[in-house]
This record gives C-alpha cells, structure tokens and sequence, in this order.
C-alpha cells in the first residue's frame, strides 16, 4: 500500500464555509478503482482542551448547550485555536476565559484526530497545575456553568457515560491512567 494511500483525487470543490469550518467535495476513484465522491469538513481551528488540577486533585469543568446535539454538555473547559500559533498559548486563553485559571506548570497530554473518516480536526489536550484563580472571562456569545470537583469524581461520571464529549473522556481517561501510572502527581 502507497503511503499516501490507494484512494486517487480527481478533482476539489469547496461547496460551504463559514469562520469556523469547510466543506470540500471531492470526485474520488477508491481503491478498487470505482468513481466516488468524498465529502471532507475542514476545520480552520485546533481544538484544545485542558484538565486544571489543583493540589489536592480538584478540577473544574464547564456546562454549555451544543447545538448540534440540541442537548447541555458538561466537559473540560475546551475551544479553538488558530492553526498558525503555538496549542499551548491558545489553552492558556480558553482556562482563562471559560473558568478564570492560569496555570504555572502545563503538560501536554494527548494529540487526536477526532473524525479522520470525515474531517481534519486536530485536538490537543493539557493538564494544567499550579493554578492562580481569577474572574472568568467567556466570550460574548457563550453562556457557560462553572463546577469545581474531585478529579476522581469527574473520572466517575465519565465512566458512567454521563459525560460523552470526546475531548473530556478522552482527557478524563488519559490523566487518570497518568496517576495510575505515577506520571502525573499533584
């Protein structure tokens, strides 16, 4: 198998975009040879995500409606960042926003692709200690909850299937394995 992979691209249309977002149609031959099309959602931000833990393994998660869902999601306090800047500076702007942290000590914990069947949407997550507590400061348009809670109770509710946004579980499950491990302290 060619490393670029068997599928062969015949021709790009851009159909839809907004600030946020690209659809692409793409007039593909697939690997057996039959013409095909391929729809790809571009995304034009980074995701990033973080998981703030204090000292005695607290962590704080934000409660926001998802349109697309139609449902009220609690999750890591998460968001975009522009692609031409470093993650890192872009988590540091939404802990600060979303629940008013700064951190000292930030450890970069995963790297995902979060559709690659339909999308290019990259996600990287932090774990962001020796936290300083501030006013939040959400953007104009977000209406947001704030919770503090034991990471371990967090974890619980993951487990549990009460929280499903892919970002935190994955996070959640990462930073708990982390402590397992001894990886990751207090």
């Amino acid at each position: 198998m060619e490393e670029r992979g068997p599928w062969k691209t015949l021709s790009v249309e851009e159909r839809y975009s907004t600030p946020w977002i690209a659809v692409s149609h793409h007039e593909v031959l697939d690997p057996s040879g039959t013409p095909g099309i391929y729809g790809v959602v571009h995304f034009k931000n980074l995701a990033v995500g973080i998981v703030p833990l204090d000292e005695d393994l607290n962590t704080w998660i934000v409660g926001q409606y998802r349109y697309p869902l139609d449902v009220y999601s609690w999750e890591i306090p998460e968001g975009g960042g522009r692609r031409d800047r470093p993650a890192l500076e872009s988590a540091k702007r939404e802990l600060r926003e979303e629940v008013g942290i700064e951190a000292e000590r930030w450890t970069p914990i995963l790297e995902m692709d979060l559709s690659n069947s339909a999308s290019d949407e990259v996600a990287m997550l932090y774990v962001a200690q020796g936290l300083t507590f501030h006013e939040p400061e959400p953007d104009h348009n977000e209406e947001l909850a704030m919770r503090k809670l034991p990471f371990e109770e967090l974890y619980a509710m993951v487990s549990r299937g009460e929280i499903r946004d892919s970002l935190t579980v994955a996070a959640v499950m990462k930073v708990k394995l982390m402590l397992l491990e001894g990886s990751l302290s207090a």
